[in-house]
């Protein structure tokens, strides 16, 4: 089942790079018909969107590549990785944008044949959103940074792409040149702000940075399904692999339990998020026995050797889970 869903990413994926080529093409024509600086820009983002494609091919071929010796845990992070170079194409593709634009606005410009260049540069605009949608609706069903962070590019694009035309038109009814550059500028702009996004989510992926909405999600998916004899969960670590997610946790049981009664009681919860995640998942859970101090919050009423009174029950929540150390009433 991965193995198809990676091989129908990869077939996506090259499409993503066939249409970024024609895209490039289109946009490099519209540009020396014009002569205009936003189209300059939409160019300059359409060689990004062509070399990130091409790289999100190659990462989702390495993504795909089974774990060896030398990588236990697969090859999935390289997805954050050629991500972090794609935002850092996008933003580098900004700075070229806002120096051509100041350029022209200090030196001035003659544009040319600005009906035409609207008309291609429309058509662009209207390919990028759909393959970009359909791009990242994928890659929301697959799990798939690649394919998600390419779609959001293609529709960033869009949008500057949309940003473009209407200032062609401006400039086409006004005879104001200088509109062009400064939409030029804005758009540069935008496009650094948008490679920043996506080296931000990259960088946090490579350095395992805790996943708030994720942990939460699964705090309340064992909340609903907890049992008594699970006392505690605590330290949960959830690193994400490409589409694949690895989740380490510690699991407090009654300590007076054998240990093939506790290594079943493990196994429940481990079965239990595995069935209901639409994702690959490794898991590497912790058993603990339980302490004295966890007396007062465990829900076990005829425990035959508890020490302490029930106090209070500990509703799991994303941030409680992570916590390093067993939960008690002071923590």
């Amino acid at each position: 089942m991965e193995t198809k869903k990676q091989s129908s990413n990869i077939a996506f994926q090259k499409w993503i790079a066939f249409v970024g080529v024609v895209l490039f093409i289109g946009k490099i024509v519209a540009w020396k018909l014009t002569n205009s600086d936003a189209v300059f820009s939409d160019a300059m983002e359409s060689i990004v969107n062509v070399i990130s494609a091409f790289m999100g091919l190659y990462s989702l071929y390495l993504a795909a590549k089974p774990r060896d010796e030398n990588h236990p845990y697969g090859h999935g992070k390289v997805e954050f990785v050629t991500s972090a170079i794609e935002g850092s194409l996008i933003s580098i593709a900004g700075l070229m944008i806002i120096y051509e634009g100041t350029n022209s606005l200090i030196s001035g410009k003659i544009l040319n044949k600005l009906d035409l260049g609207i008309w291609i540069i429309a058509a662009t605009a209207v390919i990028n959103y759909i393959v970009g949608y359909i791009s990242i609706q994928k890659g929301k069903l697959e799990n798939s940074i690649v394919l998600i962070s390419s779609g959001k590019h293609l529709q960033s694009d869009t949008i500057t792409t949309l940003g473009v035309v209407v200032s062609l038109v401006l400039v086409y009814f006004t005879k104001l040149v200088w509109i062009d550059s400064v939409v030029a500028l804005i758009l540069g702009v935008y496009i650094i702000i948008i490679g920043y996004k996506i080296i931000r989510k990259s960088l946090s992926g490579i350095m395992d940075e805790a996943d708030p909405e994720m942990l939460t999600k699964l705090a309340a998916f064992l909340n609903k399904n907890r049992k008594p004899d699970w006392i505690d969960i605590h330290n949960v670590k959830i690193q994400q692999f490409g589409s694949r997610l690895h989740i380490d946790a510690h699991l407090t049981l009654p300590w007076y339990f054998e240990l093939r009664t506790a290594h079943d009681e493990m196994e429940e919860v481990i079965k239990l998020i595995a069935k209901n995640t639409d994702r690959s998942v490794e898991f590497n859970f912790h058993m603990d026995d339980c302490k004295p101090t966890s007396c007062a919050i465990c829900q076990i009423m005829n425990c035959p050797v508890r020490q302490h009174v029930f106090t209070k029950k500990i509703e799991w929540n994303g941030e409680n889970i992570s916590q390093p150390t067993k939960h008690t009433l002071n923590n």
